[in-house]
């Protein structure tokens, strides 16, 4: 039977992720901002208001993070190759095409960091520092569950150990009504949220 360290410090934390993930430091921002918005069951998600708002948890989390895969040269690299993927639809005028070509770069962006966020999930699932599950309703769409979004849970014995900092961030828990109206707003949109 393997032996599981304990989970007494930040340090005892980062041992672990280091075991179970190639981008430890990176799971261990997404566990720290987990954390920070979770309620005191260390619950977090499907939701967070934020700004007024209320987004996708793993949305909020790939915003937070983004200034970290933010490269001036990879981004104009990104750039070029959407404006070469977009030429037969580019209008030529220099403003409009801007516009449409910062959008698809956004949409690989966003896409790539929501791919990011999932692995680092899986990885804090794997080091038994999360757990996770789905709320929300099967839909009949082309990933079956189309119309559930996840909930983070960090336990308690991880919630003790991590410094708390609270965010001006709060989650919405699942209940049917914000589901409901959740899926309403974002109907025509729902295939996006699952192109990652």
């Amino acid at each position: 039977m393997e032996h599981k360290p304990q989970i007494r410090s930040v340090g005892s934390i980062y041992a672990l992720l280091s075991t179970a993930s190639r981008r430890p430091r990176y799971a261990f921002l997404v566990l720290q901002l987990v954390a920070e918005i979770a309620d005191e069951r260390g619950h977090a998600g499907p939701f967070v208001r934020a700004e007024g708002r209320a987004i996708l948890l793993r949305d909020w989390l790939c915003d937070q993070l983004m200034p970290l895969s933010e490269q001036i040269g990879r981004r104009a690299g990104l750039r070029a190759r959407v404006k070469t993927s977009l030429a037969d639809r580019l209008s030529g005028d220099e403003k409009v095409d801007a516009r449409l070509i910062e959008q698809a770069v956004d949409v690989q962006v966003h896409a790539v960091g929501r791919a990011n966020i999932s692995r680092a999930i899986s990885d804090l699932v794997r080091a038994g520092l999360m757990n996770r599950h789905y709320v929300g309703y099967a839909t009949n769409h082309k990933n079956p569950g189309g119309g559930r979004n996840a909930v983070y849970v960090v336990p308690h014995k991880v919630m003790q150990v991590l410094p708390k900092a609270r965010a001006n961030t709060e989650f919405i828990p699942a209940t049917p009504l914000v589901l409901v109206r959740q899926q309403r707003a974002m109907r025509t949109e729902q295939g996006d949220l699952f192109a990652a």
